[in-house]
């Protein structure tokens, strides 16, 4: 190897590790400072000492409803994740396959009504809600949700059947099945890479949410897992308890990390497996 491929080799090496290293330095910094003492929470150094766990023990404590949150945050979150993917698949695989007058604009009106702010809808669906009763229910934060993870799961959706020979569903079809066989039995399995990579994408979405939830709750019961964090109380009424804050924040964060591992798994076996198979 030439010294320059080795000096770029080692510039890429140097920018992957800088850009990780930005990426995951806030999460570090979160988990050091709740593993420290509520009397060392502003200590800088880069390892906590002693290492404690008092903040995680406050972050379960039955008076901060933490536990029913992440409960709440996993429905919600599950719920919007599915919805948002059977009703992306089928539109999506139609906005591929099919040929139509003013698709184009339909689809950029799809991803157009992403782009409007929370903040811009909370108010009217807030009234809306109040006048059906669905304050306080987990409808109330599901159907808004839906609002943002359905046009992003079509989008995406969309280009990846793109990117998938029409020659599959005719192959198929030759064989005896009719297009809605050769839908299920064929470009199901083999969209499964771009199916999982959307529902991650619409379920770190969907479980970060906080200003509908926010809005459309006004129960500790009924609330998800960023507002329980947001209302954590200290002492008194003067203290920010930012130790908990980041033990639940960790808490928070570990399910997303695992939903990624198990999820690529699956997405570098379909995408090793191929159309041949």
């Amino acid at each position: 190897m030439s010294l320059t491929a080795k000096w770029r080799n080692g510039m890429l090496y140097v920018g992957v590790v800088a850009v990780v290293a930005y990426c995951l330095a806030p999460f570090y910094w979160m988990l050091v400072s709740s593993l420290r003492r509520t009397s060392d929470i502003f200590d800088t150094s880069l390892l906590p000492s002693p290492v404690s766990f008092e903040n995680y023990q406050a972050v379960f404590d039955p008076s901060q409803g933490f536990t029913r949150a992440l409960l709440n945050s996993l429905i919600v979150a599950g719920v919007t994740t599915a919805l948002a993917l059977l009703l992306a698949t089928f539109t999506a695989y139609a906005m591929a396959r099919l040929e139509f007058r003013f698709k184009r604009l339909i689809l950029t009106l799809i991803i157009a009504t992403s782009m409007f702010p929370v903040v811009s809808i909370v108010v009217p669906l807030l009234k809306l809600f109040t006048d059906v009763g669905w304050i306080n229910t987990y409808q109330a934060m599901i159907v808004p949700s839906m609002s943002f993870t359905l046009p992003l799961a079509v989008w995406n959706l969309t280009t990846f059947f793109r990117q998938m020979p029409d020659e599959l569903e005719h192959a198929a079809m030759i064989d005896g099945c009719t297009r809605g066989q050769a839908f299920r039995r064929v470009i199901i399995p083999l969209a499964a890479p771009g199916i999982f990579t959307t529902a991650i994408i619409t379920f770190i979405a969907a479980w970060n949410e906080f200003l509908i939830a926010l809005s459309m709750t006004n129960k500790s019961a009924m609330q998800t897992a960023p507002v329980a964090i947001s209302k954590f109380s200290g002492a008194t009424q003067f203290e920010t308890p930012f130790g908990s804050q980041m033990a639940a924040g960790v808490l928070v964060t570990v399910p997303l990390v695992v939903l990624v591992l198990v999820f690529q798994r699956r997405i570098v076996a379909g995408l090793t497996a191929g159309a041949a198979k």
